[in-house]
């Protein structure tokens, strides 16, 4: 039977703290560890790694470029081939089935249905967007394509 005074920390668990300021025979009296003088040696003495003294930092020697565009949206796509592959005649494709199955990872800001390869099946498919092509081939073989 194991009893209270058997009980001990699992080895590792627990670590001596550094005593700091001593006496010298402890190796880190005096100084503490910082040497001498100098912002690092100071009560707060911490330096952002961005800092470079009196040189001129790195994000300002570095020219600025680019552009966000803020109204750009970005589609979740699938090809015909994909839809031809995964699901049956007559089923209804939509963005929360496509998400269920893992077709798609997530929405973003809606799903576009690109004409990569061929389709046979007559499906349903809602959607956000769909590319000419693809609106084409979806209805010609009886399928419809409605924009959702």
């Amino acid at each position: 039977m194991i009893t209270i005074e058997d009980l001990k920390p699992t080895p590792g668990s627990n670590k001596k703290y550094k005593r700091l300021g001593r006496g010298q025979s402890s190796g880190k009296g005096k100084t503490s560890g910082k040497g001498h003088k100098g912002q690092k040696s100071r009560g707060t003495g911490k330096v952002h790694l961005w800092l470079e003294g009196g040189q001129t930092p790195l994000h300002r020697r570095l020219p600025k470029y680019g552009f966000k565009n803020f109204t750009k949206k970005v589609y979740a796509v699938v090809n015909l081939e994909t839809l031809e592959e995964k699901f049956d005649s007559n089923d209804v494709v939509t963005p929360e089935v496509l998400l269920e199955r893992g077709i798609i990872d997530r929405l973003y800001d809606g799903v576009k249905i690109l004409a990569r390869g061929e389709i046979t099946k007559p499906l349903v498919v809602k959607a956000h967007k769909f590319s000419k092509t693809a609106k084409e081939k979806i209805e010609k073989i009886g399928g419809r394509a409605e924009v959702s």
